[in-house]
This record gives C-alpha cells, structure tokens and sequence, in this order.
C-alpha cells in the first residue's frame, strides 16, 4: 500500500513550499534584510581592514569630518587622520556602534550608550556604524534582553533602531509621522567569533 502511496499522493503545495523554506544563518539573514532595506555592508575581518574601509567611506562621499563619542572608536579615525569632533552636528557623518544586528528583519539596535540623549531623527542622514559579529540576535526580543543582561543594575535608556537605510523612503505609517529613523548607513562589521 506504501509503494501506491507514494505513487499517487503527491504533496500539497504547502508541504512543497515548506520542504523548499531556506534557512539562513543569523549573519546570512541579517545581511539579506540590512542589504535589501538600502545598508551598504562592509564584512571585515580585521581591525585593519575596519581602517581601510573607513577610509574609502570617507574617498567615496569626500567627506572631511566625523563625529564620534566613543572613546574605543579614535584609534580608527587617528589611523586615517580624520578630523573629529564630539558635539552631534547635521553636517558629520556619525561614527558609533551599536548594541545589536537584528538578524530578523536587518534593523540595527541603539541605546543611550551610543545615541547619548538624541534621538535617532533629530541627527545627522549619514551613519557608519561598527559592529561585531557576536552582536547579531534572532530578534528585537532578543535584542532587548541581551541589553538587560549586559547592563545589569543600569540599563540604558533611548533605545531605538534605524529600520531603513533609503533617506527617500515615504513611509506610511501615521505613527511615525514627522520622526523618520531613516538613514544612510554604513556598516563596518568585524569578525570575531
């Protein structure tokens, strides 16, 4: 009866669609969503090919400036001799990093610890964001929790995510009228697993 079975029941078109579902890795995912929402997405494997893409970022966009506020981040504009400042201008591309990669849906996730007491609207069009690899989670749920376990007794405050990478993206949605978290983003991201 098996053999006739299989001869003559033929998978329904939801059995085919799940036996043909891909599934990605979290950096694979992240990189699909990041990429087809507009980020340009730069894979390093050193600190010193975080340098050199940093530097062709600025050679791309003639940009002569950064503003940065992290401390760990100068020795990558020093390396490149890249004027920086650390009051929040319109002008600057900003230079940060960031708490996590949201494999789910390619949203980058910050906190008051990069953004300080701005929100992501009221700054600059142009990020270059640092990241690792090991900061790459399934999901925003997941995203806040490791927040809380790495900041235990003092979780940051202002946490917000940039959703989409395209300044021109006309966006629907009348609960984000007048407070567009799109930006033109770079993302240096090194490997370190």
């Amino acid at each position: 009866m098996s053999f006739f079975k299989k001869i003559f029941n033929k998978p329904s078109k939801d059995q085919e669609l799940k036996q043909q579902e891909v599934h990605l890795s979290l950096d694979d995912a992240f990189v699909h969503h990041f990429i087809n929402k507009g980020g340009k997405f730069l894979y390093c494997i050193s600190k010193e090919e975080v340098a050199s893409n940093l530097h062709q970022i600025f050679l791309e966009n003639n940009w002569k400036e950064v503003t940065c506020i992290e401390a760990d981040l100068k020795e990558y504009i020093e390396e490149n001799k890249i004027a920086s400042n650390t009051e929040f201008e319109k002008i600057s591309p900003f230079f940060t990093t960031c708490e996590h990669l949201i494999s789910d849906n390619g949203d980058v996730l910050f906190s008051s610890n990069q953004l300080s007491t701005h929100k992501i609207a009221s700054l600059t069009d142009n990020f270059i964001v640092f990241a690792r690899t090991s900061q790459l989670v399934k999901n925003t749920g997941q995203g806040l929790t490791g927040i809380k376990s790495n900041f235990k007794g003092n979780i940051p405050t202002n946490i917000s995510a940039v959703k989409n990478y395209t300044l021109k993206n006309d966006d629907d949605n009348f609960l984000n009228y007048g407070n567009s978290n799109s930006k033109n983003l770079y993302l240096l991201l090194l490997e370190d697993l």
